[in-house]
């Protein structure tokens, strides 16, 4: 997470001023860290990295290791969990519980909560079908694009409720899960269904690339990780800033080379039965897409900076000049357009959109999802990359439950222990945090 520098000199503890502390002693201050802990050597930043475990900062360890413990259980209940077919087709199937939480970690960020994600994005799935079924003949790219621009403005209209009249988000945004239910009930009329029949839609939850088409699109993405990684840790060691170490670096880039081989070999295996089904299925590669794009928001622009100032504290936020509903009513905005692009990829996978949505449910996995990945309920803590993680969790879950035959209902109260559990280990966090 980028952090907001303060300029204000720091003070001894008498109040006097003393000499401006330097950008890394500042860091290791508030990390609390050892003096003598430097992140020069590999084993350094070993050290280091567990001294900010201990601190409370633990990152995305707890969920890579529930999801390491799922993935026993269940193959050990069922031979079939870990097999390439059920892996992939869990992938496809957290693609819309990453995206929905990936919207929402937009208002959790802030120390918020949108209720109404589910609906809004039933809403874009609704309207885009509609439009390009042939009563209406919209070509698919502006029916896709229309349907985003109107859950934008859904955003953009919460949003400015609750941030220019100053009501709770809980309350406008449950008020708007109602609401936008009723609009779904509205778009899709008598029928209560809408079969979709373009191919280009249908293929983005179906259609796989093909392992060449594949390899390529892992070789360059990783290039371009790579060069990214390698560029803004360089550039903080110039600046004398805490950064790890070039062996680290190599081994950051090693590491998402080796989770791109994994997937590629996993992707490209043969899990046809009647035909040889093979390739990176296209959702995959747009929950990337998306995940990069809102990781490069959060992490490296201004308005990402604002956003985790202001959960972590909107009052500082406000007196150091940040337009403070302004920088709310955005996020409420990119929630509801995130929700949307959830919404087309449900519509694609089920080839279809009916008023059985259920955006109430939606709506709980989506903020399970967030949490579970290691986003905090109390705002100022989380990147996009825990709403993927946390879909994937959510995903297993189902997925595995299935699998071994359990009814909704146990799979309903395993996933209620694991939003506890997560929640408990976010609350133990913040409290190792404060203690520091």
């Amino acid at each position: 997470m980028s952090e907001v520098e303060d300029p204000t000199p720091a003070t001894t503890e008498t109040g006097e001023h003393d000499e401006p502390m330097t950008a890394a002693a500042a860091r290791k201050a508030e990390l609390a860290l050892p003096p003598d802990i430097a992140a020069d050597s590999i084993s350094g930043y070993l050290r280091t990295s567990l001294a900010r475990v201990r601190a409370g900062e633990s990152g995305v360890l707890p969920v890579v290791g529930g999801l390491l413990l799922i993935s026993i259980l269940f193959q050990s209940l069922n031979g079939n969990f870990l097999t390439a077919g059920n892996l992939v087709n869990l992938l496809v199937q957290a693609a819309v519980f990453s995206l929905l939480a990936m919207a929402e970690i937009f208002v959790l960020l802030l120390g918020e909560i949108d209720l109404s994600v589910g609906f809004v994005a039933a809403i874009s799935g609704a309207f885009m079908a509609t439009r390009i079924s042939p009563a209406h003949d919209w070509p698919w790219p502006v029916a896709v694009a229309v349907a985003l621009l109107i859950c934008a403005a859904i955003g953009l209209l919460q949003g400015s409720i609750i941030t220019r009249i100053g009501l709770p988000s809980f309350v406008v945004t449950l008020a708007g899960l109602l609401f936008w239910q009723g609009v779904l009930l509205k778009i899709l009329g008598s029928g209560g269904s809408q079969p979709i029949n373009n191919q280009a839609i249908n293929d983005i939850a179906s259609r796989a690339f093909t392992p060449t088409v594949g390899w390529i699109l892992m070789l360059v993405l990783v290039g371009l990780y790579a060069a990214m990684v390698w560029r803004r840790d360089a550039k903080r060691r110039k600046a004398g800033l805490v950064a790890p170490p070039p062996r680290v670096t190599l081994l950051k880039i090693a590491g998402a080379l080796a989770a791109g081989v994994a997937l590629l070999l996993l992707c490209n295996t043969n899990r046809g039965i009647l035909v040889p089904i093979r390739g990176v299925p296209w959702v995959v590669l747009l929950v990337l897409a998306v995940l990069v794009i809102w990781t490069f928001v959060l992490g490296r622009t201004k308005l990402g900076r604002y956003i985790y100032a202001i959960g972590g504290n909107a009052e500082a936020a406000r007196r150091a000049g940040v337009d403070v509903m302004g920088v709310r009513t955005v996020a409420f905005v990119l929630c509801s357009f995130t929700a949307g692009i959830a919404g087309i990829v449900y519509a694609s996978r089920l080839q279809s959109i009916s008023t059985a949505v259920d955006g109430g449910t939606l709506v709980l996995y989506a903020v399970a999802a967030a949490v579970i990945g290691g986003t905090s309920l109390f705002g100022g803590r989380g990147k996009a990359v825990h709403g993927v993680l946390g879909g994937i969790v959510i995903a297993a879950i189902d997925n595995g439950m299935g699998l071994v035959g359990f009814q909704a209902s146990a799979q309903l109260m395993v996933t209620a222990l694991v939003l506890l559990a997560a929640v408990v280990i976010d609350a133990l966090s913040r409290r190792g945090r404060v203690a520091t």
